[in-house]
């Protein structure tokens, strides 16, 4: 009975192993990808007539993009990982508030809850057309308790337009690389060049 048990446990080990291993394997084939399609996108841009095929980013190549490092992320943004529905994009992060303000404080009791470490969870309605992006910010919570949008507002207003004049919770913005539109579909961004 012992070595049957001594055997499973080796079998389980292993086998959980190469499971971690295919994981990495997926991981890295995912950022190698999500690599060759922003270079697609980078090189399509400077065509007389780019190539209008929908490039499309899974959501699992854009969360191994982010979770490789290869993207900067603003100080204090500790981890994000997007998922994705027809319209509608939900973000999972970690953020270091205290880091993301930068050293500022302020004396406004609304924006005390902004400190400290907190598993935040950001649902907004984000599609680009007409060369533009927009961004709706539907709800944002820490910890599983959602934050009031007029505190989130008074938050955007004075830690982070400073920094990025362009963010609110209502963003319009000029889409890059002559992307003309941008559609969030299930699990996956899909963007067309004109």
């Amino acid at each position: 009975m012992r070595i049957c048990s001594v055997g499973m446990l080796v079998f389980m080990f292993v086998a959980s192993s190469l499971r971690a291993a295919d994981g990495r394997r997926a991981a890295s084939g995912a950022v190698t990808s999500m690599e060759s399609k922003l270079r697609h996108v980078e090189k399509n841009r400077v065509q007389a007539h780019p190539d209008p095929t929908p490039t499309e980013f899974a959501e699992s190549e854009i969360n191994a993009y982010f979770a490789s490092g290869r993207m900067d992320l603003p100080a204090g943004v500790e981890s994000i990982r997007l998922q994705s529905e027809p319209g509608v994009v939900t973000a999972d992060t970690r953020v270091d508030f205290d880091r993301l303000k930068g050293g500022t404080s302020s004396f406004n009791p609304l924006l005390t809850i902004f400190t400290g470490i907190h598993d935040v969870v950001v649902i907004a309605h984000a599609h680009g057309a007409g060369g533009e992006g927009f961004v709706h910010v539907d709800s944002v919570s820490f910890d599983g308790v959602e934050i009031p949008r007029f505190a989130l507002q008074l938050f955007v207003e004075k830690y982070l337009q400073p920094q990025y004049p362009d963010v609110s919770l209502d963003s319009r913005f000029q889409l890059p690389d002559r992307i003309e539109s941008a559609t969030v579909g299930e699990h996956k961004l899909a963007v067309v060049q004109k």
